[in-house]
């Protein structure tokens, strides 16, 4: 099968922090032919990064904890256990915004920044691509409350041993997809980050 789709409009429907945009659409079929005339809300948040802060040292990850919108419906927990992130601004590279991010959420310096994967979150609507990363650093002296205040940022940050933050995945305690991808990604590999 070749695949292929027709894009027969796009509209602009929302443009704020966010965008939105109503597309009428066609696609190939696994079957032959094509599908009916679709029509699907497509959610804009561009392209981010996320950094999984890692001490092979001290074996501990950095944690972030910060109020997210998103988990609204369950106002008890709306401050989720998440890993350093940020969006990708125009000219900017995908490194220098981990980089950046680290610095202004978990007032840190990396050492060494390991690409791990680029994914879409949630493509059945949204656009959003993350850049994955695991930095090393010293987490002797990382924690406290951080953020950028113009942003409105309010970031716990913390450190814990890799055992108990791998735990807190089974225990539902970090419900964020891109942190769980990133410390089970961890998992696998820390091996090869040996501390001097």
């Amino acid at each position: 099968m070749k695949k292929k789709l027709d894009i027969i409009s796009r509209e602009a429907i929302y443009d704020g922090f966010f965008s939105m945009e109503k597309i009428q659409l066609k696609h190939t079929l696994y079957e032959g032919g094509w599908s009916n005339e679709l029509t699907r809300e497509l959610f804009h948040r561009g392209e981010c990064v996320a950094v999984l802060l890692y001490d092979p040292k001290t074996d501990e990850v950095v944690l972030i904890e910060q109020f997210r919108m998103g988990a609204i419906e369950n106002p008890e927990q709306a401050w989720l256990l998440e890993i350093v992130a940020g969006a990708i601004e125009t000219g900017e590279t995908a490194e220098s915004v981990a980089l950046r991010e680290v610095a202004e959420e978990a007032n840190c310096q990396v050492q060494q920044l390991t690409k791990i994967m680029k994914f879409y979150t949630t493509p059945g609507g949204s656009a959003e691509q993350i850049h994955l990363f695991c930095g090393i650093v010293d987490t002797t002296k990382v924690g406290g409350i951080h953020g950028l205040k113009d942003e409105q940022e309010d970031i716990k940050v913390s450190t814990v041993k890799f055992d108990q933050a791998y735990a807190m995945l089974a225990t539902g305690e970090i419900e964020s997809a891109i942190a769980i991808i990133a410390i089970q990604w961890l998992a696998l590999n820390k091996n090869q980050f040996v501390a001097d």
